[in-house]
């Protein structure tokens, strides 16, 4: 038989239980709102039951179960759900950071606009034609060397336009850089701290959701592969341990260790010249490893995206000039002094250089013939140079043709940036509310829980109550 003081320990550890259940609920509850934070609960376990097995055992029908205890307080996570969000956050990171840089460029070409290139081109194939019907207005002329001004104005405003946006990603791609840095450093000093705890016993699960959020941050800059590693001591089987992550490329092969399980972060480092970007991890080159992420992107928009729209402009602004000037060199003046053929109305040879060349409206040569000052028609032909094709960045294409085709390219480029963008962003959503709807604190729940855990510690109290009443019966009336 068992002692008549059997039934006051079990109710007591079912109380202690249960008011220990109570108190994490309340953390629950507590931190509803905080980001990152993972709901807890305790894991109830039997404690062991009487008798144990032995020579000396009373003799009973059976054993008897003794109570309850908490075997752990362990947060609900899942760890393939974490995975797949990390992934999507990977692809969300690169697509955003490519749209952003798109569109930027669109806002510097601003076409269809009254303030583009084209509009500034068309302005001034419309003094041409003013001219070849008014070869010796003086004001037609003028206008002719504004309008030519304007575009080699324009052709400034956007190189430049561009050169400036460039060196802002630049930045931001350094600042990405030290970012990422600054995350591992934070990963590895939460490791560290999480392998002093978990030796003795405990799940420091504050400290896991701390790193989870810092892997979720460092997730967006480049695709990253995270494995754990048991603490050593004596740990508890739940115990998540230190985490080692692994940069990877698309496919999913190992590129370069960031952080390993004993500590050590191998730091990126990060070096742009007028050549482009070196990126490298401890000494290895992984300039041209394609790792996806924010900074994959910034770095293809700096080193490809911006050089490529650059050299089309300095293409379009060379072979303009170019061809403008061997047929303005076939016509003649108006004066005596300015009949003289050879005469360049552009000089320069990309967009950054291209200038008027002609400081005086009666060098522009109009005519095609010496001695006609009502001869416009080398006015007519400078005009069709705008749809004749002429020979751009090696190919033969009109120069309305080849700046269409940019733009036209450009604007599709852009529009599937953010369609990506929005897909992208819309499966992590979906994968964060799965997530979420695990690990999230749900109040209806926690309350639900609360309830019940209440009720249980009111039932072990009231069998502490009667086992009470019981123990009086026995020692204060039958002994009478």
């Amino acid at each position: 038989m068992t002692s008549t003081f059997h039934g006051l320990e079990t109710a007591r550890r079912g109380m202690t239980v249960h008011q220990f259940a109570i108190s994490v609920t309340g953390q629950n509850i507590s931190n509803a709102n905080t980001p990152g934070y993972s709901r807890q609960r305790v894991n109830f376990e039997e404690t062991n039951p009487f008798p144990y097995p032995s020579m000396n055992r009373p003799e009973m029908p059976g054993q008897m179960g003794t109570g309850v205890q908490a075997g752990s307080i362990q947060r609900v996570r899942e760890q393939f759900l974490d995975q797949q969000f990390q992934g999507e956050h990977t692809k969300w990171g690169y697509w955003s950071a490519k749209s952003e840089a798109l569109e930027k460029i669109e806002d510097i070409l601003n076409e269809p606009s009254d303030y583009g290139l084209s509009k500034t081109l068309n302005r001034f194939w419309g003094s041409l034609q003013d001219l070849a019907n008014q070869p010796g207005s003086t004001a037609a002329r003028s206008v002719v060397l504004q309008r030519g001004l304007a575009v080699a104005d324009t052709f400034h405003y956007l190189t430049n336009s561009l050169e400036t946006i460039k060196n802002d990603i630049g930045a931001q791609l350094n600042t990405t850089v030290l970012e990422t840095n600054s995350l591992l450093k934070q990963i590895a000093t939460i490791n560290q701290q999480i392998s002093e705890i978990e030796p003795h016993g405990y799940l420091p699960n504050d400290l896991y959701d701390q790193r989870d959020v810092l892997v979720d941050q460092l997730s967006q800059m480049m695709n990253i592969s995270v494995t754990r590693t048991k603490s050593l001591g004596h740990p508890l089987e739940l115990a998540e341990g230190v985490y080692t992550i692994t940069l990877q490329d698309h496919s999913g092969k190992p590129i370069a260790n960031l952080l390993d399980n004993t500590g050590d972060v191998h730091a990126l480092t990060l070096s742009t010249s007028s050549a482009g970007v070196s990126l490298k991890v401890d000494g290895t080159d992984i300039t041209d490893q394609p790792f996806s992420g924010k900074l994959q992107s910034l770095k293809e928009s700096y080193t490809t995206l911006y050089p490529t729209m650059q050299h089309q402009l300095d293409h379009m602004a060379k072979s303009f000039s170019e061809e403008f000037n061997n047929v303005h060199k076939t016509g003649y003046g108006v004066r005596a002094h300015h009949k003289e053929t050879g005469v360049s109305f552009f000089s320069g040879d990309s967009a950054a250089t291209i200038a008027v060349a002609l400081t005086d409206g009666d060098l522009i040569a109009a005519s095609s013939k010496e001695d006609e000052l009502g001869n416009g028609v080398n006015a007519l032909q400078l005009q069709k140079v705008i749809t004749q094709p002429i020979t751009i960045d090696g190919s033969k294409s009109s120069l309305q043709s080849y700046y269409a085709g940019v733009i036209g390219k450009l604007g599709v480029e852009s529009l599937e940036a953010g369609r990506l963008t929005q897909n992208s962003k819309v499966l992590e959503e979906a994968v964060d509310n799965r997530r979420q709807s695990i690990s999230g604190v749900s109040l209806d729940e926690e309350m639900t829980q609360l309830i019940q855990f209440q009720h249980a510690y009111n039932a072990s109290a009231r069998n502490i109550t009667i086992i009470d009443q019981m123990l009086d019966k026995v020692i204060n009336m039958a002994g009478r």
